[in-house]
């Protein structure tokens, strides 16, 4: 039985293309599915190690800031014992109804670079060569960012969300006793959340490249950018202004950079555009 040729994305139909992305999602959903399988079987790795990590004072964020505030004289609330709350499940099925959505959200988080993969592989055969070739660094960019954004999110804000909120009381007469699921929103969100802001850069370039962004509107928008940022960061982390600004400093930082990514796309496309005119 001959082999099934690939059919030309220029004469493929509408049903096609859904067809297409439909054996991308299944593939992308796959892999999520066996990582999640793994990680369901990593329960206490996952659980104790990595996802209770930050309850313990002897998580690397708090020895950092502990060992700033002694080296500038200044008591800090990080170098304490405990963080004075206590971890519960308050239904049947709490603890393996976390367990599963762990285990999944694991298996995004790791697959992320596979499901951008396979996003690519739906969308490149629409674009032209140059185009691909000059975009194939776009998954590992892209996974790196999102990756940094997640490490980012662990280490820095969801550590000082917990140890804020955990230890943060109205009353004495008020003991925080913290339900499962909602702790493990609130590391999942920073995790997430971080990991998608930190992905700026490559959504700049896009919307650069289909002209709906330049270099002249980010530098004009940036103190409404900036109002923006702090807004979002106010969000993911405690309402205290140390907090927000550590959140701020790295957003900053990538807006600067998508600013001169975007300047790089513009002169790009303008040397293009006398090349063609001098052709």
């Amino acid at each position: 039985m001959a082999k099934k040729e690939k059919k030309n994305p220029d004469e493929m139909s509408f049903l096609d293309h859904l067809e297409e992305l439909r054996w991308h999602l299944v593939r992308s959903t796959l892999a999520v599915v066996i990582i999640a399988c793994m990680a369901f079987v990593f329960r206490g790795f996952i659980f104790d190690t990595i996802l209770f990590g930050p309850k313990n004072m002897d998580f690397p964020t708090y020895q950092f800031f502990c060992n700033i505030g002694k080296f500038f004289g200044v008591d800090s609330e990080f170098c304490g014992d405990t963080i004075p709350f206590t971890i519960q499940s308050r239904l049947m099925a709490g603890q393996f109804s976390a367990h599963i959505w762990t285990s999944i959200w694991a298996g995004v988080i790791l697959g992320f670079p596979y499901i951008l993969w396979e996003l690519w592989k739906f969308i490149s055969p629409g674009l032209y060569e140059n185009e691909r070739k000059h975009s194939k660094g776009f998954i590992i960019t892209a996974s790196g960012l999102f990756f940094l954004g997640v490490l980012f999110g662990y280490y820095i804000v969801a550590p000082l969300s917990i140890n804020f909120l955990g230890s943060y009381q109205v009353s004495k007469e008020v003991l925080n006793e913290i339900d499962l699921a909602s702790y493990i929103g609130t590391v999942r969100a920073s995790v997430i959340a971080c990991g998608i802001m930190f992905e700026l850069p490559i959504v700049i370039f896009f919307l650069t490249k289909v002209g709906l962004v330049t270099p002249e509107i980010l530098k004009k928008y940036r103190k409404i950018a900036l109002v923006i940022i702090l807004i979002l960061s106010a969000i993911i982390t405690p309402p205290d202004i140390t907090s927000q600004i550590i959140v701020c400093i790295p957003v900053l930082i990538l807006y600067q950079v998508s600013i001169f990514i975007s300047r790089m796309v513009v002169r790009k496309e303008e040397r293009k555009e006398k090349a063609r005119k001098n052709a």
